[in-house]
């Protein structure tokens, strides 16, 4: 063997064991999956996959990163590979992947066995069994599937989701949290509005952290303070984003908790007017709720139809809005009759013409949605604002004021009011940084808040009493014509 030719052979080889081995990049994969961050370590696992496919590891690895970024389709045939080479907590994660896609008998196949390695090595057994009562009642969920037509899906910002609910003025009113309140100092989800306008309940921030459903009544031109909803609640939580129907008893909202499928799902309870409290509450069931996010469950009894959002299959940042026909009644389909495909298909609303029955139903409901959407005066985002100026008039465009000095004023209670939010925000982020500040700063920081607080105090004041003069002088104007 030539001396040059020796080099060559030896340029080869350590060329070839630097790429193949790659040791320091598994490592750093390793080290991003033990912090929890899946969706950087992915791709190094991935592509160590592709060159082994049958390394337990890798599978194990490469599948929980897949199932903790939202492709829990892919996670299932890497974890399966895992469990065959019985590599350690594989089967605690396929169970959950199986769940995730609807394959609840194998995720509680999956579950028993696991169940049965842990008693075996005389290891605890909470969290399997916490999980496996999960997988069970979303079996019995999967065997009463609702069957519903749903008629369309788009894709939306989360952020202006509600833009696309089209309600009759029969159905109430539904805004943004942030848009009723402007000068809350808390958070919230969404204020649904009668149709008389004397009644709202709205998804708001406790003092906790957690979210709670609230109502107020207008007594004459002033609101009641906010009440929480009395019944028994138990074991849900951040209860927000409610829809009273037009029998003022039957109450939709989304709750996340222990009878949750996954994230928030849509729940209903009902009014008891013996005792002034809420029933029980309900888990709709599918597939309106997923193991996503599901929430702002609405129908239109004018229209006969229905809206619900959900984050299932949508990128961070977006929704899919589902209208629906409502059922009068609940149908459900046969469990022990249908193909498990189809029906895991129906129950995560996989394709939407499966759950078109009666494609006349659908047209004339389409035909319906269509002419809602052509009419300006539908929807709330044809609303620029919504101001009361008494029980009989509530104004949501400037041409609708008759007073010109009303007009006038209610320009100087728009830009007060647009200073006292401004406000509320640099007062948020000041009490977030004396937080975090050292004694000293906070020293410094003392006097800033006080102020700011006196500064708004004061707005808000401002605010109440140009409200009123708005409201008597646009009154005056009314009852002199």
């Amino acid at each position: 063997m030539g001396k040059r030719t020796f080099l060559y052979i030896l340029v080869f080889f350590f060329s070839a064991t630097s790429t193949g081995v790659s040791a320091q990049t598994l490592n750093e994969a390793r080290k991003l999956y033990e912090q929890g961050k899946y969706a950087q370590a992915k791709p190094v696992f991935q592509r160590y996959v592709k060159q082994v496919p049958g390394n337990g590891n890798y599978n194990l690895w490469y599948g929980v990163c897949c199932f903790q970024t939202g492709d829990a389709h892919t996670a299932v045939r890497h974890l399966e590979v895992a469990v065959r080479k019985r590599i350690p907590s594989g089967q605690l994660w396929l169970g959950q992947a199986y769940d995730q896609v609807y394959r609840y008998e194998d995720a509680i196949s999956t579950f028993e066995d696991y169940i049965g390695d842990l008693k075996r090595r005389r290891r605890p057994t909470q969290e399997a069994d916490s999980l496996m009562t999960l997988f069970r009642t979303h079996l019995r969920m999967l065997k009463g599937v609702e069957r519903v037509c749903v008629i369309d899906s788009f894709v939306v910002d989360k952020d202006r989701f509600l833009e696309s609910y089209k309600l009759s003025p029969q159905a109430g009113h539904l805004y943004p949290y942030e848009e009723y309140f402007p000068t809350s100092e808390s958070t919230g989800s969404t204020v649904y509005e009668n149709e008389l306008g004397n009644k709202i309940y709205y998804g708001e921030t406790t003092p906790e952290g957690t979210q709670h459903i609230f109502s107020s009544t207008k007594l004459l031109d002033e609101w009641s303070p906010g009440v929480t909803l009395a019944g028994d609640f138990s074991g849900t939580a951040n209860m927000a984003y409610p829809f009273l129907m037009s029998d003022g008893v039957t109450l939709y909202y989304a709750s996340e908790g222990k009878e949750s499928i996954g994230g928030y799902d849509i729940f209903v309870t009902r009014y008891n007017t013996n005792n002034d409290t809420f029933l029980r509450p309900e888990n709709v069931g599918m597939p309106f709720n997923s193991p996503y996010n599901d929430y702002m469950y609405v129908i239109d009894e004018y229209n006969n139809l229905g809206w619900f959002a959900s984050d299932r299959y949508q990128p961070v940042g977006q929704v899919c809005i589902y209208v629906f026909i409502p059922n009068p009644t609940k149908q459900v389909y046969n469990y022990e009759q249908m193909d498990k495909e189809k029906l895991r298909s129906l129950a995560s609303l996989h394709a939407l013409r499966e759950t078109w029955d009666d494609t006349a139903l659908v047209d004339e409901a389409r035909a319906r949605l269509q002419q809602i959407e052509q009419m300006p005066d539908y929807g709330q985002k044809q609303y620029s604002f919504s101001f009361v100026v008494n029980d009989q008039h509530t104004y949501h465009e400037k041409a609708d004021f008759q007073s010109p000095q009303a007009l006038a004023l209610f320009n100087q209670y728009k830009e007060v009011q647009k200073a006292c939010q401004q406000q509320h925000r640099k007062l948020k982020e000041l009490r977030a940084d004396y937080q975090q500040a050292s004694p000293e700063e906070r020293l410094r920081m003392t006097s800033a808040i006080l102020d700011l607080e006196k500064r708004l105090d004061q707005l808000e004041k401002d605010i109440w009493e140009l409200a009123k003069q708005v409201r008597n002088a646009e009154v005056t104007s009314i009852t002199t014509k």
